[in-house]
């Protein structure tokens, strides 16, 4: 807890002042609920991350055209993304803003996505006021890109949904009459009974095969025009031959009529549909939330004020304003000021760069101490994040969609059944005419790809869901098959070798020196300061004086009757001349590391010598060995020094040519694409950096702890800390792959059972119409027993 937060005689006491400002809110509203809610449901323990700002941009006529929407009632609707949601307390306190702010009539908050949807009425409540009060509790807000393409998304779901409730309902329907049919014909039925089940079944199943299905035979046709066969093409023979043959039995009254075996089978064929939906859609996120995580307001500074405006209405020749703590909107050039800058969202690495007039600085980085101007140079997508989240776009839109096996075969397969079936028919007009067409029917219908057609999603959203229960969440089945089979896997260091946090490494000198550095830098939040005041005791330090920040080289103050200094060794020999032999050696050792040497000077004398550096996790080393065990080759890409990427790879046992330092992300995207020339590519990463290299890979791995751009463009995303996720990701991406390939097999070999016997005229209508549901069946107990993860 910071010394200044520290009050003996307080009731409660904070760890930041956004922790107490929520806390006073919220117990000011009525909403102390959520405290009770937050112990009983054991949520994690999170700082409020509120940011104090008006929000004036909120109610700028230009950001309303952009994010909000008008309802023929009066009220409008805004999605936003909100910053700190965790766990399911946070839903509940979201969803009361309705009872605090007069005007709002509803708030709806997706706790997966951290969106929220707002409904109120502009004319009594700016939405400046809802988002101010969202701020005060630990809520940060921003607009939401894409509201129009997941208006479009519900709008289809909700189709397939009630495709699939009708097609449900129907088959149960069918289901009934077929056994009452089914006893009948081993028992006996009068003949008007039978006739009036078979005629409720034909109508029952009318809409099913004429509504719920054409998602299918659209498809198909699709396949036709365009010449390639594809799973739609059989299915929607296979449900069209069953049902043709089950009315001509109807008006006949005589043989079997399927129609059970084609309900149940529609039913089936389109849960699958959804669930493949699903992962998809989850993919198609990525750059949605790359783009809402991106600054959407700024400082607009003019002739006698400053503005707040959104982000969307910058142009060049504009002139911004930074203060500690913001992040850049767009790329531009200092003009008054300076500033240390954490490029981290585009380099990854945690070490600050100090700018002044006439650097550049670029959209996305944050300024960690003084105040700037800058001149816009470039804005939204012309910026160089606005370049990488194209590139982010370019790769999702590169990568093909889910190419499933069963896809692959299903061209051949529909030729060789159709072409089967001239044959029975070809036979059996010689050897007995009346059989010829009733056993090329049971042959078509026998056939039907339907367990083919989910033999592979079903699997893949069994494993999903286990591999979710792990703490491992992937967005689809294509990332499966590829990490299922060896190629070469690139990681990057910051943050996913290492632990992504600038630490104290080695401390030369006394436990007091070390207590006055941390008091003293404990209203900092630089990562250096933040790394010194780490874990050290400062109680009974007195608080810190004349606090001086000299960016780019470090900071001066007076504690407890002492002048310190802290900061690089060219800004410690300003002050003091020369160094001796120890310090200097001390200082050679930690650059040679690629450590970050950092001076201590106590009234005018050197007291300690720090090298700073980021920490490489403690189980790094064994899961690389277990990967390379495992058959894939290892890269470590890095936007650090090369000569500390190549020293990092020999520490942890791997060629040091393997390792590549001083890469920027355009470099990561293009080595990707290189490597990707040679067979399937794994990108690991965790940053804003990798995302575009994370959405070039055949599959993009997010770490955990992650910046959340990087996780959204990623495939795969690994809940528990470290690598040891990672190797148990590739070991059930095999056991995967192997219960498709069990699912394919069991496919073809009763397909090809089940037409040898048609074609020999030893499939009895009866038999040909329990086998097809129970094929699949069995694929589905098959998908669903597997211990995949």
């Amino acid at each position: 807890m910071p010394a200044g937060l520290v009050d003996g005689d307080a009731e409660r006491r904070f760890c930041c002042s956004g922790c107490r400002v929520a806390y006073d809110v919220i117990h000011g509203a009525g909403l102390e609920g959520y405290y009770d809610l937050k112990e009983r449901i054991d949520a994690p323990e999170v700082a409020a991350q509120g940011r104090g700002a008006a929000y004036g941009e909120f109610d700028d006529p230009a950001f309303a055209d952009l994010y909000c929407r008008r309802r023929r009632d009066g009220l409008a609707t805004v999605e936003l993304y909100l910053e700190g949601v965790h766990c399911a307390a946070c839903v509940w306190l979201v969803e009361k803003v309705p009872l605090v702010i007069p005007g709002v009539a509803e708030c709806r908050l997706d706790v997966g996505r951290s969106l929220a949807t707002v409904v109120w009425d502009p004319d009594h409540t700016p939405l400046s006021a809802v988002a101010r009060f969202l701020d005060s509790i630990g809520y940060p807000p921003h607009p939401f890109h894409g509201v129009e393409a997941r208006d479009m998304e519900r709008r289809e779901d909700r189709s397939l949904l009630i495709r699939i409730a009708v097609a449900g309902a129907i088959a149960g329907n069918v289901m009934l009459l077929a056994f009452a049919l089914y006893g009948g014909y081993l028992h006996g039925i009068a003949p008007t009974l039978r006739s009036l089940f078979r005629w409720v079944s034909l109508g029952l199943t009318l809409p099913s095969v004429l509504w719920c299905a054409r998602v299918f035979y659209r498809g198909a046709w699709g396949a036709l025009k365009t010449r390639t066969l594809h799973m739609d093409v059989p299915i929607s023979i296979g449900i069209l031959a069953a049902f043709g043959w089950g009315i001509a039995n109807t008006v006949r009254d005589s043989g079997e009529v399927y129609f059970d075996s084609v309900t149940i089978l529609i039913f089936f064929l389109l849960v699958g549909r959804w669930l493949q939906r699903r992962q998809q859609r989850r993919a198609a996120r990525a750059t949605e939330l790359l783009f809402s995580l991106a600054p959407s307001t700024a400082r607009v500074v003019e002739e006698n004020r400053i503005r707040e405006v959104p982000a969307a209405a910058l142009r060049p020749g504009m002139v911004v304003e930074l203060r500690a703590g913001d992040s850049a909107p767009a790329d531009g050039v200092v003009l008054v000021g300076g500033s240390t800058m954490d490029l981290s969202l585009l380099t990854g690495e945690s070490r600050p760069v100090a700018v002044a007039a006439g650097d550049p600085v670029h959209a996305g980085t944050t300024s960690l101490s003084g105040r700037l101007e800058v001149e816009v140079r470039s804005a939204g997508a012309d910026t160089r994040l606005g370049r990488i989240l194209r590139l982010v776009e370019e790769g999702a839109q590169r990568r093909a969609p889910v190419v499933l096996l069963a896809d692959r075969i299903s061209g051949w397969f529909v030729l060789t059944v159709l072409s089967l079936a001239l044959v029975t028919v070809a036979v059996w007009l010689r050897i007995d005419p009346e059989q010829a067409v009733e056993n090329a029917v049971a042959l078509l219908i026998v056939s039907c790809p339907c367990a083919l057609g989910l033999a592979t999603p079903l699997a893949v959203s069994a494993a999903v869901g286990r591999a979710a229960r792990a703490g491992i969440l992937i967005k689809g089945g294509d990332a499966l098959e590829s990490l299922a089979r060896p190629g070469r896997m690139i990681l990057d260091k910051t943050g996913t070798l290492t632990e992504g946090r600038l630490a104290v490494v080695r401390w030369h000198g006394s436990v007091a020196t070390r207590r006055l550095v941390a008091a003293a830098e404990t209203h900092s939040t630089h990562p250096v300061a933040v790394a010194f005041a780490a874990g050290v005791d400062t109680a009974g330090v007195p608080a810190p004086t004349d606090v001086e920040q000299h960016p780019g080289r470090g900071l001066t103050a007076r504690v407890g009757g002492h002048d310190l200094m802290v900061g690089s060794p060219s800004f410690a020999e300003e002050r003091v001349g020369d160094f001796s032999v120890a310090v200097a050696r001390e200082i050679r050792a930690a650059i040679a590391e690629g450590l970050t040497p950092v001076v201590v000077v106590l009234d005018g004398e050197i007291e300690a010598v720090a090298a700073l550096g980021d920490p490489v996790r403690t189980d790094t080393a064994d899961a690389l060995d277990a990967i390379k065990a495992r058959g894939w080759e290892i890269e470590i890409l890095s936007g650090d020094h090369p000569g500390t990427v190549r020293a990092l790879a020999q520490r942890l046992r791997l060629d040091p040519a393997a390792g590549r330092g001083g890469a920027v992300p355009e470099d990561k995207v293009e080595r990707v694409r290189q490597a990707a020339v040679q067979g399937p590519v794994v990108m690991v990463g965790d940053g804003v950096n990798d995302a575009a290299a994370l959405a070039a890979a055949s599959v993009g791995v997010g770490v955990h702890g992650g910046a959340e751009a990087a996780l959204a463009a990623a495939d795969v995303y690994l809940g528990d800390p470290g690598l040891a996720p990672l190797v148990r990701l590739l070991d059930g991406s095999q056991r995967t792959l192997g219960v498709i390939r069990r699912n394919l097999v069991f496919s073809l070999g009763y397909n090809a059972v089940a037409v040898t016997l048609a074609m020999l005229g030893l499939m009895h209508p009866l038999v040909a119409a329990i086998l097809m549901p129970a094929s699949s069946i069995t694929v589905v107990v098959s998908s669903y027993r597997a211990k995949t993860f």
